[in-house]
């Protein structure tokens, strides 16, 4: 039997959303397909696969479990509760790096809305597992507009993580929103390699088995 038949692994995808009040947050674009082409192919590959989301409009894998969150506080606790029994944690997620310090339970109205925003910093969800992080392999992902390999690198060494994979953002057809994306994969062991354009199903299937070969060629 293969011995990454039975991994268990955990993929976060989609956005947050901080809410302001009722009916405004901070987000960005991210629409969860790359997480969700992960878990399709994680799925096929024979792991289990626990899908926390932001909100999004995929389909969940059949197959996968899923953990719907709004903001980075929940996502976070749904990640540290599900971390520890996991082979394989990917960290897609477009996790707000900021969030309102006050909520105003009362839509605020335009002819009042002239104020600060006051924000607080999010908990770092991949710094704080790659620090917790005994046997399990952990992969960040990074979308940057600029110094990718230097930020990329930055963070592979920062959160601990056995890999970042880094996009670069603003380039037409690839990246937030789009169905294609070009990656780069930084290792650990300071080797990279880079994938793409191409569908991110296709950069999912990539992956997937980049990690399964890792496993396989990794000594018990």
């Amino acid at each position: 039997m293969s011995k990454t038949s039975s991994l268990r692994c955990l993929i976060t995808a989609g956005p947050t959303q901080e809410y302001i009040d009722p009916v405004r947050f901070i987000s960005n674009p991210s629409t969860g397909k790359m997480g969700f082409a992960l878990a399709q192919i994680a799925l096929d590959q024979g792991w289990s696969v626990d899908l926390v989301s932001g909100p999004v409009n995929l389909q969940e894998p059949d197959g996968a479990i899923l953990y719907p969150v709004v903001s980075a506080e929940s996502m976070y606790h749904q990640v540290d509760a599900l971390f520890d029994v996991c082979d394989v944690c990917i960290m897609t997620a477009a996790v707000s790096d900021f969030t309102p310090i006050e909520f105003t339970q009362h839509k605020v109205k335009k002819d009042t809305a002239s104020r600060t925003l006051h924000l607080a910093k999010t908990i770092d969800i991949l710094k704080t597992m790659g620090e917790r992080k005994q046997a399990q392999f952990v992969v960040g992902f990074a979308a940057e507009t600029d110094d990718l390999e230097a930020n990329a690198k930055a963070k592979l060494t920062n959160k601990n993580c056995d890999w970042v994979i880094a996009n670069q953002i603003g380039e037409e057809g690839i990246g937030f929103g789009s169905d294609n994306n070009a990656i780069t994969i930084f290792k650990k062991d300071g080797s990279s390699e880079t994938h793409g354009p191409t569908s991110k199903l296709a950069l999912a299937q990539t992956i997937i088995q980049a990690i399964s070969d890792t496993f396989e060629n990794t000594p018990s």
